[in-house]
């Protein structure tokens, strides 16, 4: 009996491809590995004619593939790339992000394999149709002209990316990092995800949104970072924390607060207690065997129906089922 084929990426670099992102999904899924050091991801990159690809830089870089590739993918990534006359300023929604050669080669894409989308590089999908009635993301600058050109589509500038289950986009540069360890998370788990975020020494998860990163007027006074505040809460979130006590601790007024909060991280303070919550019930559910009442009050969402509500609208799923899934996957993992 032959192995299982290891889940494939593959990463299309076109002409103009920016190099950080173009690496992101060679770093993070090449990282990735079971407990027993077995590699979960093989990696390719290709072009659409397997030659060198000028980058946006003043270097171009050799492929070892061309689009046949494509047809092999399980996952398919596309960063992003200055495409025809950007560089002149002229508006984005206006150029060619779709040439036939490069429409040819997503029609390649196996019919069950995802399709990742970094940064500007969503216009591709959306001249494609694949974004037509979903719920996507972009680069917060180029937004506006995004939804602009496509309608039909439902841009969300606020959020770091966006999982629509077979085609996710993610926003600007570094969240590509982001996106990829969320499939990572949405694959094996956590406890993969995490260790693949500490060897490539970034966070496991961001706060917040694309909204923290929107140029705004800088405020005059002296403290205008809620951080410590948030840090702070993040060690007590199995306790109740009230609006007025978290601006206490950061030394503001309630109303002072609520705004800087906003500015900073792009919801309100209990929007982001809630997620914060979910997220670390969600860690408990994978990493350890505390029933479902005991890690819904260790997350601070009081009870285990509380829990399980949250659960359903985050995840679609019951929190048992949810251990169960990440449980079987790290099973796969070890070969048990």
């Amino acid at each position: 009996m032959t192995a299982e084929r290891m889940h494939r990426v593959v990463v299309l670099a076109l002409d103009g491809v920016y190099p950080f992102e173009m690496t992101i999904p060679v770093r993070i899924f090449g990282t990735a590995e079971s407990p027993d050091g077995t590699p979960l991801y093989e990696v390719l990159t290709c072009s659409l004619d397997g030659r060198p690809v000028r980058t946006s830089a003043d270097f171009a870089i050799t492929v070892e593939h061309g689009a046949e590739a494509v047809a092999t993918a399980d996952t398919l990534v596309i960063p992003p790339f200055v495409c025809g006359p950007g560089a002149d300023g002229s508006d984005p929604a206006e150029r060619d992000w779709l040439p036939p050669e490069l429409g040819a080669a997503l029609g390649r894409l196996p019919a069950g394999a995802r399709i990742v989308s970094m940064c500007t590089a969503s216009y591709v999908l959306a001249t494609a149709g694949l974004l037509d009635g979903r719920r996507a993301t972009t680069h917060w600058n180029e937004a506006e002209h995004f939804q602009r050109a496509f309608p039909r589509v439902e841009v969300d500038a606020d959020v770091l990316f966006v999982d629509g289950g077979r085609v996710l986009t993610a926003a600007g540069v570094a969240a590509g990092v982001d996106l990829c360890l969320h499939l990572l998370r949405r694959d094996h788990g956590s406890v993969v995800a995490n260790r693949v975020a500490r060897l490539c020494v970034v966070p496991p998860w961001r706060e917040g949104g694309q909204a923290q990163f929107i140029e705004r007027p800088v405020p005059e006074a002296a403290r205008t970072s809620t951080s410590d505040t948030r840090e702070w809460a993040m060690g007590r979130l199995g306790r109740p924390l009230a609006l007025a006590e978290l601006a206490r601790h950061a030394g503001m007024s309630v109303r002072t607060f609520s705004r800087r909060f906003r500015d900073e991280v792009g919801m309100t303070p209990g929007q982001w207690l809630t997620r914060q919550r979910i997220e670390h019930a969600r860690r408990l559910l994978e990493a350890t065997d505390l029933p479902v009442d005991r890690i819904a009050e260790e997350a601070g969402l009081g009870t285990g129906a509380s829990l399980r509500r949250h659960m359903a609208l985050t995840t679609g799923v019951a929190p048992l089922a949810y251990r169960q899934t990440f449980r079987a996957k790290a099973a796969e993992g070890t070969g048990s």
